[in-house]
């Protein structure tokens, strides 16, 4: 991974140096000694090259320094600026010159980036952490949309079904208003004609002297629900008090009643006793 950055960074660089030293050789050659010019562009590279190292050394300690980075860029953008000015008096392919004139600046960045990726480089350890902990999170937002989209399905069936009943209901209510509306129709015609209605009139009441009862339609409306009947059940009877009503049952008959009518009028009166309760009292009774 390291090479990804690196190896660009490192052949940029040695094309520039080459690049500047080439042109600073063929422009100064011409005006000093071919000697002065090569040390003239051996010094421009050296201190770039210089400088970029000990950048470099910097980083490698977790360290950074200003001074020594502006430097490094000074030096490149004096670089830049020979092959600059060379392209400039050119005679020659002075496009091509200006084109490769940026060199020195993209080989300078390239290193720039390089260093971004160092301070930015994780082990893999830590990378196999992170791709766990974003699996799992991509788990789990799966998981909540798959439950979200379940719930809406489940939903949207019970309104379905909720509103089908409600259509039905709705369809049985209709039918059913339909049906007593017709009935009440067909009541009405037989009240209202003269042969039905004295026929029905004849039948709707005791016929009395004197009286002719008038037949009325049956009451079709909201009618008063009647009232619940309490499921509670009646208080239990003392022994003493289920004494008294057997011997009661037991002697309102001459001769004495057996137990097993006793036992028949006690439950017919709406008492209520056990048949060991029940037998016990009327031992005692009869005792």
């Amino acid at each position: 991974m390291r090479a990804k950055t690196v190896l660009p960074a490192v052949a940029m660089t040695a094309v520039s140096m080459v690049l500047t030293l080439a042109v600073v050789v063929m422009w100064l050659g011409t005006a000093v000694p071919w000697p002065v010019a090569l040390v003239v562009g051996l010094g421009i590279d050296g201190g770039w090259l210089a400088t970029l190292a000990y950048e470099r050394r910097l980083a490698a300690q977790g360290d950074h320094n200003r001074a020594v980075t502006a430097v490094g860029w000074s030096f490149g953008v004096l670089a830049a600026g020979v092959l600059v000015a060379h392209a400039l008096t050119a005679e020659e392919s002075a496009g091509a010159w200006l084109a490769v004139a940026w060199l020195p600046i993209a080989a300078k960045a390239l290193w720039l980036v390089h260093a971004m990726w160092e301070r930015t480089a994780l082990t893999p350890v830590a990378l196999d952490a992170i791709r766990g902990i974003q699996q799992e999170a991509r788990d789990e937002a799966a998981v909540a949309r798959a439950r979200l989209r379940a719930e809406a399905a489940t939903e949207e069936t019970r309104l379905t079904a909720v509103t089908e009943a409600g259509a039905r209901v709705a369809r049985v209510q209709a039918k059913t208003a339909q049906t007593l509306s017709s009935a009440w129709s067909t009541l009405e015609t037989a009240r209202a004609g003269e042969d039905t209605g004295r026929a029905l009139t004849s039948v709707t009441a005791r016929v009395t002297p004197g009286v002719t009862p008038r037949w009325e339609l049956p009451v079709w409306g909201p009618s008063e629900p009647l009232a619940a009947r309490s499921l509670e059940s009646a208080p239990a009877l003392t022994d003493e008090a289920r004494d008294v009503i057997v011997d009661e049952i037991r002697t309102s008959e001459t001769p004495a009643l057996s137990y097993r009518e006793m036992a028949a009028r006690f439950r017919a009166a709406g008492h209520a006793a056990s048949e060991m309760r029940l037998r016990a009292a009327w031992k005692r009774v009869v005792a």
